[in-house]
């Protein structure tokens, strides 16, 4: 990519921007106290995420390469896709991002919190938590739905179906991801989205709100950087 480092930390910001806005965004609207979308469901989620990280990527693709999740970066420089002096300064992008698109979906629904009064549906909406709470098992789903994600990005790269479609197949890989993999854990499989949000749900003065189960946390961080180093190693063991 010939555009500036600075560009691409930018890109990286305002993509992961979008992608937490809409996505926990559709979580807000569907698990909130009287918004017009309350008890959509999980399809509604599923479908919402995928759209999320398409027009993400469309935002942040004329100025990087719309990681997007560190994850994903990391798994790109193990496999010689980037350089590792773009990690730290993509993954701070990210992060930056994440925390700016979770504040602004607190400020869209701003009403609604106080008429929410469940606090594990409040955290909810900005970080993923376990359907059964097995800290093993959990940490091993999100290592797997992150392995299907960067493995399948890397294998995108490979194939000439078109570069401006490349987003919308990565929004569907997000869907089916959510829709068969999700259940267990909500699908993290991005430590930025997971992270920065539970930031912002600590710090924000949100009414009604709990704690924001930092023994949980570092769950949805290293199952998907583990997740997300394994694809990179396979495909690098593959034959070209």
């Amino acid at each position: 990519m010939d555009t500036s480092m600075s560009t691409q930390v930018i890109g990286e910001i305002i993509g992961t921007m979008v992608l937490v806005l809409l996505g926990d965004g559709v979580v807000a609207g569907v698990s909130l106290r009287k918004t017009k979308a309350e008890g959509a469901g999980w399809i509604a989620i599923t479908l919402g995420w995928g759209a999320a990280v398409t027009i993400g990527a469309y935002a942040a693709g004329y100025m990087s390469f719309a990681h997007l999740n560190p994850a994903v970066t990391i798994g790109m420089a193990i496999a010689g896709k980037i350089g590792w002096d773009m990690v730290v300064p993509y993954i701070l992008g990210q992060m930056i991002g994440a925390i700016i698109g979770a504040v602004l979906v607190y400020i869209h629904y701003y009403p609604h919190w106080k008429e929410t009064k469940d606090q594990a549906t409040i955290l909810g909406v900005f970080s993923t938590g376990p359907a059964i709470r097995s800290l093993g098992a959990n940490l091993i789903s999100e290592i797997i739905g992150t392995f299907v994600l960067v493995f399948a990005l890397l294998t995108f790269g490979m194939s000439k179906f078109g570069d401006g479609l490349n987003p919308i197949a990565v929004g569907i890989l997000i869907l089916v991801i959510g829709l068969s993999l999700g259940g267990t854990t909500g699908y993290a499989i991005n430590p930025a989205r997971d992270l920065g949000p539970r930031i912002a749900h600590a710090f924000l003065p949100i009414p009604n709100k709990g704690g924001s189960d930092w023994g949980y946390s570092w769950v949805p961080v290293v199952g998907p950087i583990i997740g997300g180093i394994l694809a990179a190693l396979l495909f690098m063991a593959l034959p070209m």
